[in-house]
């Protein structure tokens, strides 16, 4: 009689469940497929904005002289060199500064700073900056390296800019990465008698790579795309030679803008081939990131 009397109860409460469960799944199945809708919007928005500047491009990008001649005030004589020069620089210039100084803090954060209220404050503007919008980071290099430290339109002066842009995101990136290091590794390695940094070198960061080139990545791929500091601080859109270090500079992004501006014909078509080199740097960048944490993180 017990037994039968559970198994009713138990019965019963599937029952009233079922209906329940089902209901879940199905408001479940909805919101999957309006993420997906919303996913395929999103894509079939992109494919044709790419297809557009790609069909407007590509004539003009394979035309000889495009990629290396100087500019024109001519749309048909143009080039674009010293933009793709200045590109280049510039991302150079920003891993090279952003890089080291964004890991170092995350590592000193994460691994050796105490827990006191001085560095919750630095953790919450960390985060805070990294939403910041970029004409900011421009105003910002305007007032420190243009006239603070005399530097000028210069190439360093746009580097410097970018460097702070991408520093955040680089920051905070990286402390997730090196969080998710499992304690257990750095416990192992400090029952072997190594020090802090050894462990530190050998051991965290190795395994935290693949997570810090991510943010690198993110961060390298909108400072090269960004149009908003670099116009506050004076880059130009025409010059004659490839910029040097304290050099007034040209960058992708500002030669873009410069053609769209222009109200004569076949300026357009310049700005769409200029679109295309840019995706392609951007690409080929992030590309080098991701063999680069891919080759990282087989080595596990």
């Amino acid at each position: 009689m017990a037994t039968s009397f559970y198994s009713n109860g138990f019965q019963e409460q599937a029952e009233e469940f079922n209906p329940q469960l089902e209901k879940r799944e199905k408001i479940g199945k909805l919101f999957e497929l309006l993420f997906l809708l919303g996913l395929g919007i999103g894509l079939v928005v992109l494919a044709l904005l790419v297809f557009d500047v790609f069909r407007d491009g590509i004539g003009t990008l394979v035309k000889p002289g495009f990629l290396t001649n100087t500019p024109s005030r001519f749309a048909d004589k143009g080039g674009i060199r010293p933009a793709i020069f200045g590109s280049i620089f510039l991302g150079i210039l920003v891993i090279s500064i952003a890089v080291p100084i964004g890991v170092g803090t995350a590592l000193y954060l994460e691994e050796y700073a105490p827990k006191a209220w001085w560095t919750d404050i630095i953790e919450i503007n960390i985060a805070n900056l990294a939403g910041v919008p970029s004409i900011v980071y421009g105003l910002l290099g305007l007032g420190v390296f243009y006239y603070l430290l005399g530097f000028g339109p210069s190439l360093i002066t746009g580097a410097l800019t970018l460097s702070l842009l991408s520093l955040p995101i680089i920051i905070v990136t990286s402390r997730e990465a090196i969080r998710a290091v499992p304690n257990s590794l750095r416990e192992a390695s400090y029952g072997l008698g190594t020090t802090k940094w050894q462990t530190i070198w050998n051991h965290v960061l190795p395994y935290a790579v693949p997570g810090i080139l991510t943010g690198v990545i993110l961060s390298v791929s909108r400072a090269i795309g960004d149009a908003a500091s670099l116009l506050v601080i004076g880059a130009v859109s025409f010059l004659t030679f490839n910029p040097g270090l304290f050099q007034r500079f040209m960058a992708l992004p500002i030669q873009i803008y410069s053609y769209i501006t222009r109200p004569e014909p076949g300026f357009a078509n310049a700005a769409a081939a200029t679109i295309i080199v840019l995706l392609f740097v951007v690409l080929v960048l992030n590309g080098m990131a991701i063999y680069l944490r891919n080759r990282f993180s087989l080595l596990k």
